[in-house]
């Protein structure tokens, strides 16, 4: 069965946007970029809300780039054809290789389990990872803890009371401060 994943940037203080909701604090390093190149292609498919879908959207075009690098070229690459499951009230279409949810996330989660395929079922967006912890979906945590203080804005962790034990698997330290942590969900 393919595990569930929750994998984001955060600050040192819980946010995964600043009090504005602005992203300019997490700006990958090239090491820190690469490791996430190297982390998306065990991903078999990935789930998003639509504020991350409409981020995210950039990538749909980048390689028309000239100045594009060599590491977002590759990106692009596995980006771009990998399979998208997007969650929104208000989209009424998406491109490239996304699809609208047709149903609710539990459900969603639920047949990709069942699908024959490979690589895990990533959620990225605080957001819609708050609602597949509330429901028990996610299997592992992966968070890259970046060196900033930003006193507010969306937390990494759903704010609700509820204790959740992990497993510590995997931790690294890349030469910007960023340091990866990656926690599996005891059941």
């Amino acid at each position: 069965m393919r595990n569930v994943t929750y994998s984001m940037s955060m600050s040192l203080d819980g946010y995964v946007t600043g009090p504005d909701g602005g992203l300019d604090w997490g700006a990958p390093s090239e090491e820190v970029f690469r490791f996430s190149i190297d982390e998306i292609r065990g991903v078999g498919v990935h789930l998003m809300g639509r504020r991350l879908y409409e981020t995210m959207l950039y990538w749909e075009t980048a390689a028309q780039d000239p100045g594009l690098g060599a590491a977002e070229r590759e990106w692009t690459t596995l980006w771009n054809p990998l399979p998208k499951v997007v969650f929104s009230h208000t989209l009424t279409a998406v491109e490239g290789s996304a699809r609208l949810a047709s149903g609710g996330l539990a459900e969603e989660i639920g047949r990709l389990r069942e699908e024959p395929g490979e690589g895990d079922i990533a959620i990225g967006g605080a957001t819609l990872a708050a609602e597949a912890a509330a429901l028990g979906l996610i299997d592992e945590y992966r968070i890259r803890v970046c060196p900033v203080l930003l006193g507010g804005g969306l937390p990494f962790f759903d704010r609700q009371e509820r204790r959740v034990d992990l497993e510590l698997v995997e931790t690294r330290t890349f030469d910007s401060g960023v340091v990866f942590l990656r926690h599996r969900v005891l059941r």
